[in-house]
């Protein structure tokens, strides 16, 4: 894979600016706009933003390590870049596309790369009805929320919530609770990647809970659906040594 044009963005964190400073003293670059590839400094949650930024350029992106955990990134060397970039593997994403409902009977729309989640918005547990694919399967679930992740966000809230991993090329989604009261043991299920949620607020009014697909939040809804939407097409690239699906298999055998 060969990239004519190269364009770097980077989070406001000191490493990665300082990152940019020297990368931009070695390398040639051009703007986001013009460029066949966009590398990405800083950690995980910057990646995020990137991959929205630029989802309407439909251009690979590299993301090299200036953050913290840096799960999506690839490790941060200033030599040989342009041979890292024509070695990379590919990775094709797919966003969740999450379509809200709010109390007024607004409507609201959001794509998100690693997951939609639903969190309780006061003192009191969210009551959530979960249907999918037009079949209701829990009447009632008493809980702080519940989320729906992609393979690619299965390792971040996914996997704090004690959900699955799952790896890249599974076609599958987990639908994971957070802090069930009722029911107890529920520990979530896998469904096929092409199936369709909907979760119904009960209660609404005097239980109050909040949508967030990935960092778009909205607040006080009464129904949520979120469906993978395979129209749209994200690349992210990574080094044949380091690749993602490498690292989601790993990630299972931590202890």
């Amino acid at each position: 894979m060969t990239f004519k044009s190269i364009a770097m963005v980077a989070s406001r964190q000191q490493d990665a600016q300082d990152a940019l400073k020297e990368l931009k003293g070695r390398y040639k670059l051009t703007t986001p706009s013009k460029a066949d590839a966009i590398v990405a400094l800083g950690g995980d949650g910057f990646m995020l933003r990137t991959l929205h930024k630029y989802l309407h350029r439909g251009v690979p992106i590299y993301g090299m390590n200036r953050g913290t955990v840096g799960f999506l990134m690839n490790e941060y060397h200033t030599k040989g870049l342009r041979k890292r970039l024509e070695q990379a593997h590919s990775i094709v994403l797919h966003p969740l596309r999450m379509c809200v409902t709010d109390m007024r009977g607004k409507v609201h729309e959001a794509l998100a790369f690693n997951e939609v989640s639903l969190l309780r918005h006061s003192r009191l547990a969210a009551k959530l009805r979960i249907s999918v694919d037009g079949k209701t399967r829990m009447e009632e679930m008493i809980c702080d929320g519940a989320l729906l992740s992609t393979p690619a966000g299965s390792t971040a809230y996914n996997l704090s919530a004690h959900g699955p991993i799952i790896p890249l090329g599974a076609e599958l989604l987990a639908l994971t609770p957070i802090s069930a009261f009722r029911p107890r043991q529920w520990r979530g299920a896998l469904l096929p990647a092409e199936a369709k949620v909907r979760f119904e607020i009960i209660d609404p009014q005097e239980r109050p809970v909040s949508a967030v697909a990935d960092d778009h939040e909205v607040e006080r809804v009464r129904c949520v659906e979120v469906v993978e939407d395979r129209s749209i097409t994200q690349v992210l690239l990574f080094d044949p040594e380091h690749n993602l699906e490498e690292r989601i298999l790993r990630e299972q055998f931590l202890v």
